[in-house]
């Protein structure tokens, strides 16, 4: 249980909290093997891969967290908790095709051990397995993955196309990282609240908090690529450079007519050289553009405690706002 208290900052100085969510987590985790598991050895080593690397398992148990604002339906929260978390694993085999990935999770990537052609069934294998463990749970659970799905998709073709000819490229990114990754985790907070009956405009705020806390997950993560000396964000600094991705940082970075030329010309591709990237991230880390981002961020995380005010005060709520500050304290 002291891993469940690590997990993504999460405080829990409830003991019966602490014990319900790692129950919960161990169901969903018995749930997730049962589910992907095939006959077929090709289709089972693949669909099994990324399960058994293991992860934070955020968005299973976000969905649980949700759950104690309600009562009951611990077995129908067990089954979305499980869904929500093959969508994301389906997500991360499609995102490492397109992304060239060789590591996933400190193991080698699907695509890698495998080839591309694997790796983009076996997402599929996936999220077809989440549609079905979702359709048990009647047709508004299946209708709300449904949008959740279109809204993964969007997001990560609006990325690809990049920011249209008028458009605020912040604005953009911002929308692409809520779709991205907000969409999801406000998916896990809904089920949660809808599953355990939770009152209908506790429901909405689950949502809404899941949206947020989500997208914060991402600005936090640009911040620790720039910012951070060491691998906290499970990669090595300077990641997002190399492979010419322009996050929140870098894009109020080019905003600002007073940064420095030299860093808006290592930002025009991708830099594969590291002395390169260490002069980018040198220039970057006192550039306007970081702390501008560290400011959303804060922004963010404030939005999270506002809207959590407004659930009954009880460990669940202390729980889900520990988060909040997590996110803002993992990036100083």
């Amino acid at each position: 249980m002291e891993d469940l208290r690590a997990a993504v900052g999460l405080q829990i100085a409830d003991e019966g909290l602490l014990r319900d969510l790692a129950g919960g987590l161990s169901d969903v985790e018995a749930l997730l093997r049962e589910t992907v598991r095939s006959e077929v050895k090709a289709v089972n080593d693949a669909a099994t891969h990324l399960v058994e690397a293991g992860g934070k398992r955020f968005r299973p148990l976000f969905t649980l967290l949700a759950s104690q604002f309600g009562v009951g339906g611990r077995e129908a929260v067990v089954i979305a908790a499980a869904a929500v978390e093959l969508v994301h694993l389906a997500t991360l085999y499609h995102d490492d095709v397109m992304d060239e990935a060789t590591m996933r999770r400190g193991a080698q990537s699907v695509n890698a051990r495998w080839d591309n052609t694997i790796a983009i069934l076996t997402g599929d294998f996936l999220f077809a397995h989440a549609s079905r463990l979702v359709a048990d749970l009647g047709t508004d659970a299946a209708r709300i993955i449904a949008e959740t799905f279109g809204e993964l998709v969007t997001g990560q073709m609006r990325e690809t196309v990049g920011p249209l000819d008028g458009e605020d490229p912040v604005e953009h990114y911002l929308s692409v990282i809520a779709q991205k990754t907000g969409s999801l985790i406000a998916t896990a907070g809904r089920f949660g609240g809808m599953l355990s009956n939770a009152p209908a405009e506790h429901v909405e705020t689950l949502r809404r908090v899941g949206d947020i806390i989500g997208t914060s997950f991402q600005i936090s993560d640009d911040v620790i690529d720039i910012a951070s000396a060491s691998e906290q964000s499970g990669k090595s600094p300077g990641t997002d450079l190399r492979e010419g991705v322009r996050t929140l940082p870098m894009l109020y970075a080019l905003a600002d007519p007073a940064t420095d030329p030299r860093l808006v010309e290592l930002l025009s591709g991708p830099i594969t050289e590291d002395h390169l990237v260490e002069e980018a991230l040198t220039l970057l880390r006192a550039s306007s553009g970081l702390d501008r981002a560290k400011d959303t961020l804060a922004d963010y995380a404030q939005r999270a405690r506002v809207e959590l005010a407004s659930l009954p005060a009880s460990p669940a709520r202390d729980a889900c706002e520990s988060v909040a500050d997590y996110l803002v304290a993992r990036t100083g």
